[in-house]
């Protein structure tokens, strides 16, 4: 955004909510001044460098959301942190599928419930790419849900027994489905180009506490862990690791959410290791593999644009 593009967006937001548009447009102007630093942070860990068959992605976890639940799961016992390479879905995707890993890359195949998988990858750069969010885009509750992409990720598992596997599922991020703090998140109703406003904008304007956000984010996650344990008994896999893609600021130098700023709680991530047996006792339900609606719909959706 240019300084023209950013007092233009401030006029508009001045119009539309008064002062607190001219909040609203200074925090903007601090967190794109934060952006500007990301050249100069460490540039993380790839996760190809490190030892796993399966990869685990829970999309924008924080550590210490994490660390609240691991003790209600078995699985989770073994704990240990990366410093991602991206503070975003699309940073991790564009920094971790490059050329310097095209040979692992050509062993891996990716089950994504996230809609940034198309602007980096097609089908040839993978042993296979499963884009759950093209067909699995559940329109009630404004995202993907887990159960498609744990099904998905079950049939390539044992139809494709790759070298290694790279599941990304969308949850704990926002909207929460066990406990939505949002209306409106659909495609149907974004086609006028408004984006969606995250809890993580309602709690730094004070319209939602903490507690009620994070005790949203905290339900996401338990939602997605549940199905992340029916993946673990319906695959083999001698080392799982879950973990994600990036994290989340929650008012940690008046940053909320994952903008593209290097803050350790967005970048510092679990990388939690463990098993699985396919116990072969559950059989995925597979969605049609037919597109539905608009991938910027579905980016706007959830909330990055």
């Amino acid at each position: 955004m240019t300084f023209g593009d950013w007092l233009w967006e401030t006029e508009r937001r001045v119009q539309n909510d008064g002062f607190n548009g001219v909040k609203d447009s200074f925090h903007e102007l601090y967190i794109g001044g934060l952006r500007r630093t990301d050249p100069f942070y460490s540039g993380g860990e790839h996760v190809f460098e490190r030892d796993w068959d399966v990869l685990v992605l829970l999309d924008a976890c924080r550590m210490d959301l994490m660390e609240e639940v691991a003790d209600e799961y078995d699985f989770l016992d073994d704990p240990d942190t990366l410093v991602s390479v991206g503070s975003s879905s699309i940073q991790w995707i564009e920094r971790t599928f490059t050329d310097e890993y095209a040979a692992q890359m050509q062993e891996t195949a990716y089950v994504t419930g996230n809609p940034f998988s198309k602007r980096v990858l097609t089908d040839e750069d993978l042993l296979a790419l499963d884009e759950v969010w093209r067909y699995g885009w559940d329109d009630e509750s404004g995202t993907i849900p887990a159960d498609h992409v744990t099904d998905r990720a079950i049939a390539t598992a044992r139809e494709h027994d790759p070298g290694r596997l790279i599941v990304h599922y969308m949850q704990p991020h926002f909207p929460s489905v066990p406990d939505p703090l949002t209306d409106g998140m659909n495609t149907e109703t974004l086609g006028d180009g408004e984006g969606w406003e995250s809890p993580w904008d309602l709690l730094r304007r004070g319209e939602l506490d903490r507690e009620t956000v994070w005790s949203s984010y905290r339900q996401n996650l338990h939602y997605v862990i549940d199905h992340v344990a029916v993946l673990l008994e319906n695959m083999d896999a001698e080392r799982v690791v879950i973990s994600a893609d990036h994290g989340n600021a929650a008012g940690e130098f008046g940053v909320y959410g994952h903008p593209k700023i290097p803050l350790k709680p967005i970048r510092n991530v679990p990388w939690y290791v463990t098993s699985a047996t396919d116990t072969g006792e559950y059989e995925p339900e597979l969605q049609q593999q037919t597109e539905r609606g608009d991938t910027e719909e579905k980016l706007k959706a959830l909330g990055y644009l």
